[in-house]
């Protein structure tokens, strides 16, 4: 699996044979908007910056809903969750998406604004790759991420939704995530198989220019 950060909450992951694009944005957010071609589209909520689907090419499958969704080789577990802390009365519902294949299980948690209950925390289960927003104002902030990671106890963990010198709108910074970690890894991209997660979380720092 090969895993490349887009900017924002978006990722592209190549897996099985299939290219899957979360959460596409437009130029408005702010980031390089490079040409991006996809199999599979996740959406985890109806924001102008996550719901960006006229940007990708070709003809994707676009999953958007709670629940199962087999593709090939890949299974997709759509998990409901909240934007907010009120419930969505404040900026509406999100969607956590589980993606398993090729032996790994990676979770996307889109714009999550709560902590997790413990029936969803089991829903979830065992994490390989965390891909968890830490910027707070819009979603939780960075003590809620790390205190999440510590629930889900990922191996390897991917901070998101965060300031960056591209980002149209302030939020905090990556350094109140990273603090809290002693070893923290920056990459243009991962490569990572089953076989090689280790037993450790591991805090990993993509680039997003090398998406």
């Amino acid at each position: 699996m090969k895993i490349w950060w887009r900017g924002h909450a978006s990722f592209v992951i190549e897996a099985a044979g299939k290219k899957i694009v979360t959460d596409p944005f437009n130029a408005e957010l702010g980031y390089p908007l490079k040409s991006q071609k996809a199999d599979i589209v996740t959406i985890s909520h109806d924001h102008w910056d996550h719901n960006a689907l006229e940007t990708i090419q070709g003809s994707p499958r676009v999953v958007r809903d709670i629940g199962n969704t087999d593709i090939g080789e890949i299974r997709l577990e759509g998990i409901a969750s909240y934007h907010d802390q009120k419930k969505g009365r404040k900026r509406g519902a999100n969607i956590i998406f589980i993606i398993t294949t090729e032996g790994l299980r990676l979770v996307h948690l889109g714009d999550l604004g709560h902590p997790l209950n413990p029936a969803q925390l089991e829903q979830i289960g065992l994490v390989d790759i965390l891909m968890v927003p830490v910027g707070g104002t819009y979603t939780i902030d960075a003590g809620e991420a790390e205190a999440l990671v510590a629930a889900l106890r990922p191996k390897i963990v991917i901070p998101m939704h965060l300031s960056t010198p591209h980002l149209s709108f302030p939020l905090p910074s990556l350094e109140h995530f990273t603090s809290f970690y002693d070893d923290v890894i920056k990459r243009p991209f991962l490569e990572v198989t089953s076989e090689h997660l280790g037993n450790q979380t591991k805090v990993v720092v993509l680039d997003y220019l090398s998406s």
